[in-house]
């Protein structure tokens, strides 16, 4: 889908990473939500509370997965999925364009 519809989005960003890391919140009428981010290059660690997907639109990055040993090397564009109550690590090599969304 190349764009969302009948939408409200959160004004405040989200910023992390010392603004290396932001995104704006989408919410969808049924109450499903989704941020809609930038990523610079750097290396970061995330925690998650709700399943998510990651769907990058554009970059480069080497994520390590929960309970994984090994870096995967993800190019544009791609979906990699993390479980909940869990952390993941990105090596983001370029700017990198993503969509998070938050599943129950």
């Amino acid at each position: 889908m190349p764009q969302y519809n009948n939408v409200s989005v959160v004004k405040k960003a989200n910023v992390y990473f010392e603004g290396n890391v932001t995104s704006r919140t989408v919410i969808f009428a049924d109450g499903t939500k989704v941020t809609l981010g930038i990523m610079l290059p750097g290396e970061y660690e995330f925690g998650t509370a709700q399943k998510e997907i990651m769907d990058i639109q554009a970059g480069e990055l080497s994520v390590l997965l929960p309970g994984g040993d090994e870096w995967l090397d993800i190019a544009e564009p791609t979906k990699f999925e993390v479980p909940a109550n869990s952390s993941f690590k990105l090596k983001v090599k370029t700017v990198t364009d993503y969509i998070c969304s938050y599943l129950d």
